[in-house]
């Protein structure tokens, strides 16, 4: 059966049903779209009509996509990303210092490595536009998918099935001990648990997995801390580990310019932390634009850095293959 989508179809009602998607309600979407609750019901109906499909069913909260609709929204949000990508297309054919490169970063890759990568990358590509989506992995990988970003950056968690993006681990961000430049526990050798007992703990509130990693990493240090203070401001526990005697556990590179700066110290400890790679991920069926490929060659120049100034161990298995 014909559907003539060619001629029918509106690219408008394909962004409708998307916001809906992302929402789940009608009313929601609608005011995300600036327009009245009936004219999104009935683009709706519309687009339904044309597919010949039911994309959503309705219940008492809102609606929830149906099979049919998770496939055809796969489709349509490639094809809503491909015409993005015409736009800087076109940019750069009228403007050859537009270029623009879409990354997706996890949180702690975001607060640390990124703003050292984007100086570089400013300083030698200043022309390269970058437009930045933070998020969970699970959030970021079906707009990899879809052509919306180009690459993702962050911890590298293996996927619970093969996912079919590709995956080039760059460093390991271990979860560390951090200390004012200073503080009195640098000068004990070695630093014991009893001495890290006594000290007050502040630790981020980033994502659960960070945080279980937190946790493990404490408990290997057979610590149990009463009460430790919590925050989800990189801002606050900056300030809190450069004004007192206070400690924090976190992935290092989330301090990183802190750490280059000497501000800020790696407690150095007998035992080690377990690895955490991190990286690139990358679509296998989709080669970098340009300025993607200018943008990952200053990530990997920058952490090679990093790696020359003893501030990251390099990932396990990083012989250059993605995993």
């Amino acid at each position: 059966m014909r559907r003539y989508l060619d001629q029918r179809l509106k690219l408008p009602l394909l962004r409708a049903a998307d916001v809906i998607a992302q929402h789940g309600s009608i009313s929601k979407a609608s005011k995300a779209l600036g327009v009245s609750q009936p004219a999104l019901t009935k683009s709706l109906r519309e687009l339904e009509d044309i597919l010949q499909t039911r994309l959503f069913e309705r219940h008492s909260r809102g609606v929830r996509i149906t099979a049919a609709g998770e496939r055809v929204l796969r489709s349509s949000r490639k094809v809503l990303a491909e015409l993005s990508r015409l736009e800087d297309t076109l940019d750069e054919l009228s403007s050859p210092e537009g270029w623009a490169v879409a990354v997706g970063a996890l949180p702690v890759a975001a607060s640390g490595v990124l703003p050292g990568v984007l100086a570089r990358l400013k300083d030698q590509h200043p022309g390269i536009r970058l437009r930045l989506q933070e998020g969970r992995t699970e959030d970021l990988l079906p707009l990899l998918d879809a052509g919306e970003l180009d690459v993702i950056v962050g911890r590298l968690y293996a996927p619970p099935v093969p996912d079919g993006f590709a995956r080039e681990p760059l460093w390991s961000e271990p979860i560390s001990l951090l200390a004012r430049a200073g503080h009195p526990i640098l000068g004990q050798q070695p630093v014991t648990a009893g001495a890290i007992a006594g000290c007050e703990l502040v630790l981020p509130t980033i994502t659960q997995r960070v945080g279980q990693d937190i946790e493990h990493f404490l408990a290997r240090l057979d610590l149990a801390p009463v009460w430790p203070l919590r925050s989800n401001s990189y801002g606050f526990i900056r300030e809190m580990l450069h004004s007192t005697d206070m400690l924090s556990a976190m992935p290092r590179l989330m301090m990183v310019g802190d750490l280059l700066r000497g501000t800020l110290r790696v407690v150095p400890l007998a035992i080690a932390a377990p690895d955490r790679p991190a990286g690139l991920i990358l679509a296998r069926d989709r080669p970098l634009t340009p300025p993607a490929q200018a943008f990952a060659t200053v990530l990997r120049d920058y952490i090679a850095d990093l790696a020359r100034r003893g501030l990251v161990p390099p990932p396990p298995g990083s012989g250059g293959a993605g995993v």
